[in-house]
């Protein structure tokens, strides 16, 4: 899934109106599992000038990456991490390791020749979901409309839940950044 629809899912299910920790924990869960591909990616395409091609096509398969990546994808370490907040009751830790949970469970489920080792310690083994959020020949085409339909509702949600300025600000700029591919392909492909 894109990542501002992670941020939307773990925000409409750990974020708490009146719990500004909760809510913050809920957002850096969401966006933890993603985050080491930004810098990453980000330091390659924007610091080095390394070509997007060999950034997505090679390093980001390259065992190196994909060791970062199994450590903060990890539904394993990402559960025990949960388990212990439970235990402590600590409703921060229950909305960062929930929310980071829930995006890696999207991601297992839509994730087709991109996927991440999901398991590991216990496994480096890479789950090859019949469906992609994102590449039109595993039904990208049919996923990601509703993606976008689905995280709009939930911006529907999060608008009623949520009465301050900075949070609604915050929700119309997810919904925008959610949105934004729909309209740039729109207008890139209407004159034709």
């Amino acid at each position: 899934m894109n990542t501002p629809a992670h941020l939307i899912f773990g925000l409409t299910a750990f974020g708490k109106a009146g719990r500004p920790a909760v809510t913050g924990a809920a957002l850096a869960g969401a966006l933890l599992p993603d985050l080491s591909l930004y810098l990453m990616a980000g330091w390659h395409l924007q610091v080095l000038g390394t070509a997007p091609e060999v950034v997505f096509g090679r390093l980001y398969f390259s065992d190196a990456w994909q060791s970062i990546f199994r450590i903060d994808n990890s539904i394993i370490l990402w559960g025990i991490a949960l388990v212990i907040g439970l235990m402590w009751r600590a409703p921060v830790m229950v909305a960062l390791c929930g929310a980071a949970l829930l995006h890696l469970g999207l991601d297992f489920l839509l994730h087709h020749d991109d996927g991440r080792a999901h398991f590991w310690p216990i496994s480096n083994w890479i789950f090859q979901s019949p469906v992609s959020y994102w590449d039109s020949n595993h039904y990208g085409n049919i996923v990601g409309p509703i993606e976008i339909i689905l995280s709009l509702g939930c911006c529907v949600v999060l608008w009623r839940r949520f009465q301050g300025a900075a949070m609604r600000v915050l929700i119309v700029l997810l919904g925008l950044m959610e949105f934004a591919p729909v309209i740039v392909f729109t207008l890139m492909f209407a004159g034709g």
